[in-house]
């Protein structure tokens, strides 16, 4: 298990992905009241107005993608936004188990802690530096936290089960709208109790909810039955959301 600490440049601001459907952008209410608190926190400063026209303009005619929105504190004790769309690919959006994600333990002392920061470096190097699989966030207690893009759920005897907001982790939206959709536990996750899970699964913006196939050399996960029942709830939801 590899190693990183360091801590990201809070001049380089905080940010949100969103997913665009059809013009929409996904559970934009949430992620905007997410932002505006970590803004408020950070620089004691309100988002600024044009946000939500930005975003939806931005968001005008695409079919299918993901939209970054960050903001930036600047040198006159103010806050500046930036909105960028790119293509999303079918495939990626609620993936079947034959597209499971595969991960690796990562110790970051701490947790990447409960902002989005712009400042991804950690995370990018930790990229960089797999096989291709995701970094799955472990702290020095022992317990997982997160993925690197994603909240990290485990399912034992078809009860779910996921890692506390305990400050350590970023509360995601999709996360969030999960425990509203199904029954969930919020309680401490060893990486012990990961291998020992009859499923694992992540929830994220972009992707909604993504099976995990496999951590390092561990055994693998089977194909279950809760992470698709997950999945088909919250898609469910994404498509009645107006």
């Amino acid at each position: 298990m590899s190693l990183h600490r360091s801590y990201p440049d809070p001049t380089r601001g905080v940010f949100e992905t969103l997913l665009v459907r059809d013009g929409r952008p996904v559970e934009l209410d949430a992620h905007l009241s997410r932002l505006g608190a970590s803004v408020a926190g950070l620089y004691a400063l309100p988002v600024p107005h044009s946000v939500e026209e930005q975003v939806a303009g931005h968001a005008q005619g695409v079919r299918l993608g993901r939209l970054r929105l960050t903001i930036v504190p600047n040198a006159e004790a103010s806050l500046a936004a930036d909105v960028r769309v790119a293509p999303v690919d079918d495939a990626l959006v609620f993936p079947a188990f034959d597209r499971a994600v595969r991960v690796r333990r990562l110790l970051v002392p701490g947790g990447l802690g409960a902002h989005k920061w712009a400042d991804r470096r950690l995370v990018e190097e930790a990229e960089r530096e797999g096989d291709g699989s995701l970094p799955l966030i472990q702290d020095s207690d022992g317990c997982v936290l997160e993925a690197s893009r994603a909240n990290v759920f485990v399912v034992e005897g078809g009860r779910i089960v996921t890692p506390p907001a305990d400050g350590r982790i970023l509360p995601g939206v999709t996360r969030g709208r999960v425990l509203e959709l199904m029954r969930v536990r919020e309680e401490a996750v060893s990486f012990e109790r990961l291998l020992a899970a009859d499923e694992v699964f992540l929830s994220g913006a972009i992707r909604g909810v993504e099976p995990v196939r496999a951590c390092g050399g561990y055994p693998e996960w089977a194909e279950g039955v809760v992470t698709p029942a997950v999945s088909d709830e919250l898609r469910r939801c994404w498509e009645r959301d107006p």
